[in-house]
């Protein structure tokens, strides 16, 4: 008996004890497509996040129209538009090489599930750097400062701070919405389970599948906890 049939065994549930393996490696695509998302999101958040406050106006309303769409749509809408519209482009994904990226399930969940965490991203950052103190700003410049240092040095280190409660719900908000990619013929966490739930019609699955979802929510949730007392312990003693 391996490690993944364990649990199966202990409830003495044969449906979880069969599928099980299958769950666990479910739940390893879920946090890698969680992972891949939620890093690429967060340095395209602060790209659009900086367009918005300090791109002019032309750049900064196109910024808007982006975090406004993503924000304002639904997640399984945006993921059905790329994975089955992008065959409607074959040609011109073909002609810049892209197609052999488009054709695979996966990339085109990592993709959605990008853009639309980078928009909510974008606006956690928005909100926590302008924050900061316009004063901040005027003594930096006193001091002869560059714009780049003083976002290094001065506001992007308390936006972090402002940002990362935030941004921990986001990671949690993401873990639960990545379900969605089983519909497009993902076997991530929801796609092993509903395979399970196919062959067996047992609903205990479902059930052990939503106690993993739940213990890498609380996993991330104790994790940013300690990230954020560590980080803010400075303010405990001022």
């Amino acid at each position: 008996m391996t490690w993944c049939e364990l649990p199966g065994y202990w409830v003495g549930n044969e449906a979880i004890q069969n599928y099980g393996c299958r769950m666990f490696g479910g739940l390893g695509i879920t946090l890698q497509l969680v992972v891949i998302s939620v890093a690429l999101g967060c340095v395209l958040g602060l790209a659009v996040a900086l367009v918005r406050i300090y791109g002019g106006p032309v750049a900064g309303r196109v910024a808007l129209a982006y975090t406004t769409f993503f924000r304002g749509t639904p997640l399984l809408c945006q993921l059905f538009l790329v994975y089955y519209g992008a065959g409607q482009f074959r040609p011109f994904l073909d002609s810049i090489g892209l197609w052999g990226f488009f054709r695979d399930a996966f990339n085109c969940a990592a993709f959605t599930f990008t853009i639309n965490t980078a928009a909510y991203q974008a606006e956690i950052f928005r909100g926590a750097i302008q924050s900061v103190h316009r004063g901040q700003w005027e003594a930096a410049r006193a001091l002869g400062m560059r714009w780049s240092q003083i976002l290094r040095t001065i506001v992007f280190p308390q936006a972090a701070i402002v940002a990362l409660r935030p941004l921990g719900n986001e990671l949690v908000i993401m873990v639960k919405s990545s379900a969605v990619a089983s519909l497009v013929t993902i076997f991530d966490l929801m796609g092993t389970t509903r395979l399970a739930f196919a062959r067996s019609f047992d609903l205990s699955v479902y059930l052990f599948a939503a106690v993993l979802y739940l213990v890498v929510v609380e996993a991330i949730r104790r994790v940013w906890d300690l990230a954020e007392r560590r980080l803010t312990r400075h303010l405990h003693h001022a």
